[in-house]
């Protein structure tokens, strides 16, 4: 006998399998939205970062092609080495002027002068009859990094939604390593003209892609474009999305600081931005001086002094920090900033101090068929743990803490003190080997360790909150 509550019951049985598939359709329907929406965003992030490839393969250029040149043209050792470090000179011109530019004429608009300036450099290159001709090009394309190693995290911050931010930034520097590794591996068949060609390629995939890209929407409100502000936002998130609530909040975070007088260097010491410059300069400190461009400038002779094959060595390098770079993007929105550069920077101690036993070993002579395994260990964990977090996570957060009224000139001097850490880091790398080489690899330990007190102690987490929700927590 069927009671009246077993007939209610089957038909709430029935109604609720007539409306798990509807659920379903609903939650299909929304997520093929959400990736219609979001392909603008993957496309314009493709495009920015074809600008940090051809970062990589400015700084991945002077090492596979050292004797080609050097025996085309008689250039002599010094000459070189002016040639290979020159770079980093051009690359202080741009993180100067990076800011100005961005602010002046837009992201869009700063990518593009960066692009222009590593195709006359790759051109000056490639018809190089002697070494002026090198250096002028070597200063331009150094001209194009400095300014790509500010634009290119900050545009990418500006167009991703807060989910998709931290990943998307990340690959600035994967794509950074990328060009690193592709141009010591075809560098070893190609000639050097034709390897300065093929650094023509990322810049003119740029060119082209920056007319089917929008301007970043937060540089439109800020400079008072309004329709174009939300057309670039609508762009960027579907024609179907309702961006009422993000433009509004973007608008009006604007507006409040547009109330505050423009702003100049000094004022970035004021109160309430001045955790926000603490954090950005500490950390470009923290990553430059734990090393790396040491290590990775000069990884074949440290390898070769501690006794293990340097090719071997080298390709493994290059692998690994493309692979781990990959890694750490696909978690840093996961697992978080800090966490991840956490992890980083003590893994960079643990390296250090492994790469500093092999060197003692060799030094005193104990244990000497233990060194190259100490070395080689020592070094892949130093490459992997740095490319997992200290290596992009610091342009991410960068990327993130400024207001927008200041982001400008602060990331200005944030990249500036960045590549002026980078260049003291490889002036100094052999120096310190001379002196000790064991005492080198403890003293990066000892600032990786620093580093970690000082992510704990001033650094904050900004993973799944919008760039206005940051600023506004850091700043007050």
């Amino acid at each position: 006998m069927v009671t009246k509550k077993d007939e209610e019951r089957g038909q709430d049985s029935l109604q609720e399998e007539n409306r798990e598939p509807l659920l379903q359709d609903q939650e299909k329907t929304s997520a093929d939205r959400k990736d219609k929406h979001e392909w603008m965003v993957y496309f314009s992030t493709f495009v920015a970062v074809c600008g940090s490839y051809s970062f990589g393969t400015c700084v991945g250029y002077s090492s596979p092609v050292q004797s080609a040149i050097t025996e085309d043209l008689n250039l002599s050792i010094a000459e070189y080495s002016l040639f290979g470090s020159i770079m980093t000179f051009g690359a202080m011109a741009g993180a100067i002027t990076c800011g100005p530019i961005a602010d002046f004429i837009g992201r869009k608009g700063a990518m593009r002068t960066s692009s222009a300036f590593c195709v006359a450099g790759w051109l000056a290159i490639y018809f190089a009859k002697g070494s002026l001709a090198l250096d002028i090009g070597r200063v331009a394309t150094g001209y194009g990094m400095g300014v790509f190693s500010y634009v290119v995290p900050v545009f990418i911050a500006e167009i991703a939604p807060k989910n998709l931010r931290g990943a998307l930034t990340t690959l600035n520097q994967l794509m950074i390593v990328c060009g690193v590794s592709v141009s010591f591996i075809i560098g070893t068949v190609l000639s050097w003209r034709a390897l300065a060609l093929t650094g023509l390629i990322p810049c003119a995939i740029l060119i082209f892609g920056l007319f089917f890209i929008p301007e970043s929407p937060r540089w439109l409100a800020k400079v008072g474009q309004r329709k174009e502000f939300e057309a670039a936002l609508q762009k960027l998130r579907g024609k179907d999305a309702d961006t009422s609530q993000e433009a509004a909040e973007i608008q009006d975070y604007i507006e409040t600081l547009q109330q505050f007088p423009k702003a100049k260097l000094l004022d970035l010491f004021q109160t309430r931005y001045l955790r926000s410059v603490i954090i950005a300069v500490g950390l470009m400190v923290c990553q430059q001086l734990g090393g790396i461009n040491g290590v990775c400038f000069y990884v074949t002779s440290i390898f070769e002094s501690a006794g293990f094959p340097s090719n071997v060595g080298t390709i493994i390098y290059a692998c690994l920090q493309v692979v781990i770079t990959a890694l750490g993007a696909t978690l840093i929105d996961k697992a978080g900033r800090k966490p991840l550069i956490l992890v980083s920077a003590s893994g960079l101690v643990l390296g250090s101090v492994l790469t500093a036993i092999a060197f003692y070993l060799k030094t005193y002579e104990i244990a000497l068929e233990a060194s190259p395994i100490f070395a080689v260990t020592g070094i892949l964990i130093y490459v992997g743990s740095f490319s997992i977090g200290m290596g992009a996570v610091p342009w991410v957060i960068m990327s993130e803490i400024f207001p927008i009224n200041v982001k400008g000139i602060a990331g200005s001097l944030a990249t500036l003190v960045n590549w002026i850490m980078a260049w003291l880091a490889s002036y100094t790398f052999n120096y310190l080997m001379s002196w000790s080489s064991y005492g080198t690899f403890i003293l990066y330990g000892a600032v990786n360790a620093i580093a970690i007190v000082f992510v704990v102690k001033v650094v904050p987490e900004t993973k799944g909150r919008t760039l206005e929700q940051i600023q506004a927590a850091i700043n007050g």
